[in-house]
């Protein structure tokens, strides 16, 4: 029971929550400016979303390729037509049921390719730290490029550099103990922690060990590239995020992949956070409510309609 109620409310939580965030974005706009939201968004140069849209596509066919970089020295060579079907149809799972489509992944990989589910989930997990190590990257470049920017925002927040310094202080020293106590404890359940942990680092480490690394490396490269991209693109379809650079946009490029995780695809909390960030550089509510919208948008209907057709055709691709 207590298992049903907990699967139940990680489903319909991150649900609730996005809708509750559309309908809490609607009610804080006035009328006017939600007609002129709708108007840029009904007004949006389709060439401008349209290469956003085909650059989507272009990064997950990189991640089907890079995938078999991760299960060729398992022993497998997954077809790329495969990879790239089961890789959109779990993306199209994951706006139901949040992190689905990590399992469905593995779960079409073992049926459709013959690769045992444990193997081919492995891989999947390798590939999440690898884009964990890129956003954390990404995040300390913005923090560079736009580091009185930022804090400033911080400051105006209720932060000065010396919390935030005591804070990422307290952090480290945290970490630091954690992994003390993890390296000598003997606890069944920290040993378990201690293993994933290393299976993780071991997983990662092996990229270098590989025999298409280097392969693996440049699409890894390939397919942030081509993420941002995509958002900055986005910028030419509102006027007023025309003059933004690509250091301005990086900051709500952040702000937006921190909330594509708080809820199902970012429904509703994804305009709202790029909005926001968009905001520290001058832009207006309404420009910066259209921007996110109209890429939340785009990118959405490109899964839900190529993840549909991924969940149809991969069955029929394999049917022998």
């Amino acid at each position: 029971m207590k298992k049903s109620l907990k699967k139940t409310l990680k489903t319909v939580l991150p649900i609730g929550l996005g809708v509750f965030l559309v309908w809490y974005s609607y009610n804080a706009t006035s009328e006017e400016d939600r007609a002129q939201i709708i108007f840029y968004i009904k007004e949006a140069d389709l060439f401008w979303v349209g290469i956003s849209v085909l650059m989507g596509i272009l990064s997950h066919v990189s991640r089907a390729i890079r995938w078999n970089y991760l299960l060729e020295p398992l022993g497998y060579k997954p077809k790329i037509a495969n990879n790239i079907f089961i890789i959109l149809t779990s993306y199209f799972a994951n706006l139901g049921i949040p992190r689905s489509g990590e399992i469905l992944r593995a779960t079409a990989l073992s049926t459709y390719e013959n690769v045992p589910f444990e193997k081919g989930f492995g891989t999947i997990v390798t590939e999440r730290v690898v884009d964990l190590i890129m956003l954390l990257s990404i995040i300390a470049i913005t923090f560079f490029l736009q580091t009185d920017i930022i804090l400033a925002f911080f400051e105006e927040k209720g932060f000065n550099l010396n919390k935030l310094l005591l804070v990422l202080g307290a952090g480290i020293v945290l970490a630091g103990l954690a992994f003390f106590f993890l390296k000598k404890s003997s606890n069944p359940f920290l040993l378990k922690i201690k293993n994933f942990g290393l299976g993780l680092l071991q997983g990662v480490t092996s990229i270098f060990k590989m025999k298409h690394k280097w392969a693996f490396i440049f699409h890894t490269l390939f397919i942030w590239f081509i993420y941002i991209s995509m958002f900055w693109v986005i910028k030419f379809t509102v006027p007023e995020t025309i003059t933004l650079t690509i250091s301005q946009l990086l900051v709500a490029f952040v702000f937006g992949a921190f909330a594509m995780t708080a809820t199902n695809g970012g429904i509703g909390l994804y305009p709202i956070v790029v909005s926001s960030a968009l905001a520290i550089f001058g832009i207006s509510s309404v420009s910066g409510d259209a921007f996110g919208w109209i890429m939340w948008i785009s990118q959405t209907l490109m899964v839900v309609v190529f993840g549909a057709i991924s969940f149809l055709v991969l069955p029929l691709l394999n049917r022998k």
